[in-house]
C-alpha cells in the first residue's frame, strides 16, 4: 500500500511530499527532470493530475475535517 502522496493546492506554488508512514509533510524542490517534472509543468499551466488517490478535498481548517464539515 502506498504510504507516500505528492500534492499541490491549487492557488499555491509548490509541491509537498505527505509520508503517511512518518506523519510528515515536507516541502518537494521543484523537480528538475523527470516524469515529475513533466507532471508538475501540467500542473503550472492549470491541468489537475491525480493518479492513486480516491478522495482529495480541501477545507479552510483542520478542525473542519475533524468535525466532519466539508467546504464543497
Amino acid at each position: 500500500m502506498t504510504k507516500v502522496v505528492v500534492i499541490g493546492i491549487k492557488g499555491e506554488e509548490g509541491l509537498w511530499v505527505v509520508d503517511l508512514s512518518a506523519r510528515s509533510v515536507t516541502p518537494l524542490h521543484p523537480p528538475k527532470a523527470g516524469t515529475l517534472k513533466a507532471v508538475a509543468d501540467l500542473r503550472a499551466s492549470g491541468a489537475s493530475i491525480v493518479k492513486g488517490v480516491d478522495l482529495a478535498v480541501t477545507v479552510k481548517a483542520a478542525d473542519s475535517a475533524f468535525s466532519g464539515h466539508f467546504d464543497g
